[in-house]
């Protein structure tokens, strides 16, 4: 039931720390993987470590000639797609709120990166792949989207707004997908809660003692798992909706957070 044993799994910012867990889980449950990323040279290096022969591929997610041309790549490599994930995305102390920059002070530059990288970077993969899909009459796409797509948090408004966006997106391809081309496609998203990633590992914690920062200390708070999620914690998720287990979710994002959303605080 949850096997994803040769089917051909393409992954979005393949090279960075959570996507190349998921590859890595992935190409050990028989995938055959390929890594696509901004930086060639990474996605090389994670595909090494990926083993079953998994790829690296150079795409550009903001680039529609760069999708397209890793869309061709993978379909003629594989002769298929059988699921798109876009794990591409990411945040920049340009659009973060601090001490240095008020919320009033952030340029739309900044908040214009983050949604580009975030939305119109998972979009774009969507049309190509999605199309591939379509053609075939059959596949998967699962979008990452984040905690703060269901509870916005603070000093960050460019990535919470965008996330959502994502989980918004995710829905409306879903059902777009099954209305217009097929009813075996199925569209999800996983929202992760807080992971330590290099990304936000000093914001979590002290880089010169390695004790938590006062917010690390106010999530962990706020997580009645009691810690941050490690990177393999989002594979059996990850699994499940790329597998024929979940053949019947759809339009659906799935929170990964240690009971983050479920709390309340009190």
């Amino acid at each position: 039931m949850f096997n994803v044993k040769d089917k051909v799994i393409a992954i979005t910012g393949g090279g960075g720390v959570l996507c190349g867990a998921m590859s890595k889980a992935l190409a050990a449950a028989g995938a055959k993987v390929v890594l696509l990323d901004l930086s060639e040279e990474a996605a090389q290096k994670m595909a090494a470590q990926c083993g079953n022969g998994a790829v690296a591929c150079k795409c550009d997610v903001l680039d529609r000639a760069s999708v397209q041309a890793a869309a061709k790549f993978v379909k003629s490599s594989f002769g298929r797609v059988d699921v798109l994930i876009n794990g591409a995305g990411g945040n920049k102390k340009e659009a973060t709120c601090s001490a240095e920059l008020s919320f009033f002070d952030i340029s739309p530059e900044a908040i214009q990166w983050v949604f580009n990288l975030n939305v119109i970077g998972t979009i774009i993969p969507c049309q190509f792949f999605g199309k591939i899909m379509a053609e075939q009459g059959e596949g998967a796409i699962i979008n990452i989207s984040s905690m703060n797509a269901f509870r916005p948090l603070t000093r960050i408004p460019a990535y919470s707004a965008a996330k959502a966006a994502v989980s918004n997106f995710t829905q409306w391809l879903a059902v777009h997908m099954a209305q217009n081309y097929s009813r075996r496609i199925r569209v999800n998203a996983i929202a992760p809660g807080f992971f330590m990633t290099e990304q936000n590992r000093f914001l979590l914690t002290d880089e010169a003692t390695g004790e938590l920062t006062a917010r690390g200390r106010q999530i962990l708070d706020h997580t009645p798992l009691g810690e941050f999620g490690k990177p393999e914690d989002l594979c059996g998720t990850l699994v499940w909706l790329c597998s024929d287990a979940s053949r019947f979710v759809h339009g659906t994002v799935i929170p990964v957070d240690g009971g983050f959303n479920a709390y309340a605080g009190v």
